[in-house]
């Protein structure tokens, strides 16, 4: 069952590197959401969007799972052998960030699939080494070929600062992968190359698709408040299961990768932002760990 509410996240009081941007002085996100409440634990909804007028480049994610998590930002300085760089999940172990070259990535869960022979499964913090070693989405899936590593049940969406994104997975025993078409490439929770292996139709996918048609039907240029809104289209709100068990939403990410500013947004709490200029957090060179909650 699918119904309609409305929330109101307001990013009015960005640090002073902020503030100095006109743009981004009065950035408020208007969630209009079309929010799906048979809500799957391990959904998410990743979108990469070049804004045709301005050339502007923007990623945004929604991380759904169990509320019972503990979920952090970790922020990685530069230094002689890796990127700087800034990663969120929970349990050592990167869901998704975005390194100082504008290389982003996020993954999610799919149907269960076979993986080529002599695949690896992924070792370790597979995404922070991603960030660390890697500046654009070529080298990003050069790295995984080099190690010969393969999702069974999961893709990911690379993307850079040049305009260039491709979701890589692995179907009935072959590496898929599909490149960026016209200004923006999206996944969920089907494989994008074998709709027929499950979760498909996906009306998170569906409700993103139509407001990307909807707000570039005019040359109007797109801030993050409105690329934000593609992503709220798919957000969940707070389930609990008959387990007493609460699951939904458990953080959106904005970052506009052209001038690297970030926002998180913690269980669709406008009370609960995380927001930073990531040119001036890898400046600091400082490790850092932002627990959200």
């Amino acid at each position: 069952m699918i119904t309609q509410s409305v929330i109101s996240i307001h990013f009015n009081n960005f640090n002073d590197n902020f503030n100095k941007s006109d743009k981004m002085r009065q950035l408020v996100l208007v969630l209009s959401l079309q929010l799906i409440t048979s809500l799957t634990s391990t959904a998410c909804s990743i979108l990469y969007f070049i804004d045709k007028t301005t050339g502007k480049i923007y990623a945004v994610n929604n991380e759904d799972y169990w509320y019972n998590v503990k979920p952090y930002i970790k922020i990685m300085p530069p230094n002689k052998s890796e990127l700087g760089r800034l990663w969120y999940g929970w349990d050592d172990f990167a869901q998704g960030g975005i390194n100082q070259s504008g290389l982003f990535f996020d993954g999610a869960v799919t149907p269960n699939q076979s993986t080529p022979k002599g695949c690896n499964k992924p070792k370790g913090n597979l995404g922070d080494e991603i960030l660390a070693k890697c500046k654009t989405v070529e080298d990003a899936l050069t790295f995984l070929s080099a190690k010969d590593i393969c999702l069974s049940n999961g893709h990911l969406l690379f993307g850079d600062k040049s305009g260039n994104a491709a979701v890589i997975e692995w179907v009935k025993g072959e590496k898929k992968v599909i490149r960026i078409a016209n200004n923006y490439l999206m996944a969920t929770n089907f494989l994008l190359s074998d709709t027929a292996a499950g979760n498909y139709p996906c009306k998170r996918y569906d409700a993103m698709e139509a407001e990307i048609k909807r707000l570039t039907e005019t040359s109007t240029p797109l801030t993050l408040k409105e690329v934000g809104n593609i992503a709220a289209k798919a957000v969940q709100p707070k389930t609990v299961t008959e387990k007493r068990k609460e699951a939904g939403t458990l953080y959106s990410t904005f970052i506009n990768i052209s001038d690297m500013e970030f926002v998180l947004v913690y269980k669709l709490d406008n009370k609960r932002i995380t927001r930073m200029n990531l040119r001036e957090t890898f400046k600091l060179n400082k490790a850092q760990t932002i627990i959200l909650e």
